[in-house]
């Protein structure tokens, strides 16, 4: 894994690729419109899929008549609050169904910078899942955060780092690029986690079959429209979760050893073959 700092922002015109921006709502009625345009500008040849839960603030009827008016822009309404982690996989299979090359993760309430969308599928020439990182070798990017929350996602970070072996700075970050290819190839429908324990789910099992990840950068701006998401609920999934992780991987391991099988890395084999 490397970081690239300072990743060229420019956006290259390539006709080949066709990414797509998966943005999981519930009453973002103030954001969504603006969000969604500032999205098309930022990344001209990408598409927006919506996945709303239900939003009775009337979100979902927002991206409807933004939808009607542009082909770009795509909603899944379902039918009351599912989940983070569940309306990305939603995301992710509407995806694989159509002819979309790259992926994206990104928050609904400007947490993330539209402009940071070309940096990050620019990476994707280097790796097959590139993320926004906050905080890089302890060095913080993050506005309207307290010190006590800045604290305690540094020590989250390191302490995921630490259990599940993943070289990243930021394991919970949920801004994030993935070439199609990972997302073909990942077992989303083993994937029940939540919330920060989704993001560290996805990462570990890419990693595990192979897949390369790079880190660019970000400055992560909290909330100032709406209301957080987060709860105690998903703090406590994402401890107990990364040990899970750990210990299947430790199970899967041993597992082939006994049959005298490799487990299959569809991701490095393909990198060893290019070599």
């Amino acid at each position: 894994m490397r970081l690239l700092l300072g990743y060229n922002s420019a956006i290259v015109p390539n006709t080949k690729v066709k990414p797509l921006v998966i943005v999981p709502t519930y009453n973002e009625a103030e954001n969504i419109a603006r969000l969604i345009t500032r999205i098309l500008e930022a990344l001209p040849s990408a598409e927006v899929l919506i996945v709303d839960d239900g939003s009775p603030d009337g979100t979902g009827e927002i991206v409807d008549g933004m939808a009607s008016l542009d082909p770009r822009v795509h909603c899944i309404h379902r039918p009351g609050k599912m989940g983070l982690g569940t309306a990305y996989i939603d995301g992710f299979k509407w995806a694989l169904q159509r002819d979309y090359t790259h992926c994206f993760e990104m928050d609904a309430d400007f947490s993330h910078d539209p402009d940071d969308l070309p940096r990050l599928l620019n990476a994707t020439d280097h790796f097959d899942i590139v993320v926004g990182s906050r905080f890089y070798a302890g060095r913080l990017s993050i506005v309207n955060w307290p010190l006590s929350r800045l604290i305690l996602s540094l020590a989250a970070s390191v302490y995921v780092r630490i259990i599940s072996g993943l070289r990243m700075w930021d394991t919970t970050t949920g801004f994030k690029c993935f070439k199609r290819e990972v997302l073909e190839n990942l077992p989303l429908d083993k994937v029940k986690s939540e919330g920060y324990s989704f993001q560290i789910d996805l990462n570990f099992r890419a990693v595990r079959l192979g897949y390369s990840v790079g880190e660019i950068p970000i400055v992560f701006t909290d909330r100032t429209q709406g209301g957080s998401k987060m709860s105690k609920k998903i703090v406590f999934e994402a401890i107990w979760r990364v040990w899970q992780l750990r210990f299947a991987a430790i199970g899967e391991d041993l597992s082939y050893m006994t049959k005298g099988k490799r487990r299959p890395q569809p991701g490095r084999e393909r990198w060893e073959k290019s070599d």
